[in-house]
């Protein structure tokens, strides 16, 4: 009997031990899990959770120590002020990493905050410019920004689509008007004619005043810069307002949400770009859907593999530093060079992914086809 509570003993002085020799990281998580984003924002969050998990569950040993991460999500609602706000409670939380957020709008803000507190911040889904262009030691991007995909739109439209006449209109967020200036741009050094440039708001669902001075203008053209959100039932009143022009958006409308919201009003007309390959022709893609599926019963909508790069960025990072202090491991973030879903992950200088491609899609049979 006392042999058998010595050894009882004895094991349960050696879990302790290596309970004790387990650190938690805390890795913090940033996108609208509310609101009329939320199907893309819970794509991004799931992004990350997968990577964490995975990793977790290989093993990974930091400092001759066990590491267990751990994601702390927030819901940043898509709004700059919450954003910010979001941003300290991570800060507050003693998060390690930042995996977000989603909308320029809220990453932009949100960066100084990361930037103040020392703590590494890689967005899956910002694509506005000047993210990365603030002089912040730390902030990445794993998705192509607007520069590369708004010279990929306005160059299509012009020359694939054949287009001299373009409307367009915009949202007034960071991401839709800064996609949509940079494909004004492209489009006036391609030959093009910007006939109308309108605008309205994240929130809005009524187009038909903007979409009938538009019609005046006889455009061959309409490109909206904002979400799905808004995509879709502007595409489906076009169609109301008998205006045949073809429609043109970026990855925030690049969704299988879009063409739900869109109804009847989707047709071969409509167009869509994302940065980056498609899933299926990703180095990992078909792999990452099938684990998505397995995990979330739910199908990959837009952000999930750059959201889950970005997770195996910080990770890889604190690996190669042997240390989960961002101090230690941002030198190695910077560096970054492994092979990741979407392709080879490295940043350039001001924290952009390298080599970001643009894929053009076509809607048919029910669904966005990679061109």
């Amino acid at each position: 009997m006392k042999r058998t509570v010595v050894a009882v003993a004895l094991m349960s002085i050696g879990l302790s031990a290596a309970q004790a020799q387990e650190v938690v990281v805390k890795l913090g998580g940033a996108a609208p899990l509310t609101g009329n984003q939320s199907h893309l924002g819970k794509d991004l969050e799931n992004g990350t959770r997968l990577a964490i998990e995975e990793a977790n569950a290989k093993g990974v040993t930091i400092g001759g120590k066990k590491v267990k991460f751990e994601l702390v999500g927030e819901d940043d609602q898509a709004d700059p002020r919450t954003g910010t706000t979001v941003a300290q409670r991570l800060v507050d939380a003693g998060v390690k990493g930042v995996i977000g957020h989603l909308n320029s709008g809220t990453s932009i803000p949100a960066s100084r905050i990361y930037d103040q507190a020392g703590i590494p911040q890689v967005s899956p889904a910002s694509t506005n410019p000047k993210l990365t262009l603030q002089n912040f030691s730390g902030v990445f991007r794993t998705i192509a920004n607007d520069v590369q995909q708004g010279t990929g739109l306005g160059k299509y439209a012009t020359g694939a689509l054949g287009a001299k006449r373009v409307a367009i209109i915009d949202d007034r967020t960071a991401y839709g008007q800064g996609l949509a200036d940079e494909t004004a741009k492209a489009v006036k050094e391609t030959g093009g004619e910007v006939v109308a440039r309108e605008f309205t708001t994240d929130k809005a669902t009524d187009f038909n005043a903007i979409l009938t001075k538009i019609r005046a203008t006889n455009p061959e053209v309409v490109f909206y810069g904002g979400m799905d959100a808004q995509a879709g039932p502007m595409v489906r009143q076009m169609k109301q307002l008998g205006i045949t022009a073809k429609f043109l958006t970026g990855d925030g409308g690049c969704s299988p949400e879009m063409i739900k919201l869109a109804g009847d009003g989707m047709s071969s007309s409509a167009y869509c770009s994302m940065p980056g390959l498609p899933l299926e022709k990703m180095p990992g893609g078909a792999d990452f859907r099938e684990r998505y599926k397995k995990r979330f019963n739910a199908d990959v909508q837009v952000y999930a593999p750059y959201a889950y790069d970005a997770a195996m960025a910080i990770i890889t990072a604190m690996q190669k530093a042997d240390s989960v202090e961002p101090s230690k491991y941002l030198p190695e973030l910077k560096k970054s060079n492994f092979p990741g879903v979407i392709g080879n992950v490295s940043f350039d200088a001001n924290g952009d992914i390298k080599e970001g491609a643009v894929t053009i899609y076509n809607f048919k049979d029910g669904a966005w086809v990679p061109l």
